[in-house]
């Protein structure tokens, strides 16, 4: 599986356990919390799955879905050095 679409995927588990994690919040999760056991439980078979072909790729999935805040933090936080980075080898530039 190539980096682009792993990053894909990450982004969408992590936006379903901010959801998750936003309804948990609200009165309302009650009435979906059986949708939310379910995605939770399809979710884990697919980490299940990865984790046989690549654990380091389950291990992100799972992060982003036990604590997709975190996992949002440390993507962008890999995306700041990245550009630093860039920035930094580029020529003629200047801070």
């Amino acid at each position: 599986m190539d980096a682009e679409l792993k990053t894909l995927i990450v982004e969408f588990v992590e936006k379903v356990g901010l959801l998750k994690k936003d309804m948990k919040q609200k009165p309302e999760y009650e009435r979906y919390e059986a949708r939310f056991l379910r995605i939770e439980q399809k979710f884990s078979a697919l980490a299940t799955s990865v984790a046989n072909s690549d654990p380091d790729f389950a291990k992100l999935l799972r992060r982003a879905w036990q604590m997709p805040a975190t996992s949002l933090a440390f993507r962008n936080a890999e995306h700041q050095k990245d550009l630093k980075k860039k920035t930094d080898e580029e020529p003629g530039t200047t801070d």
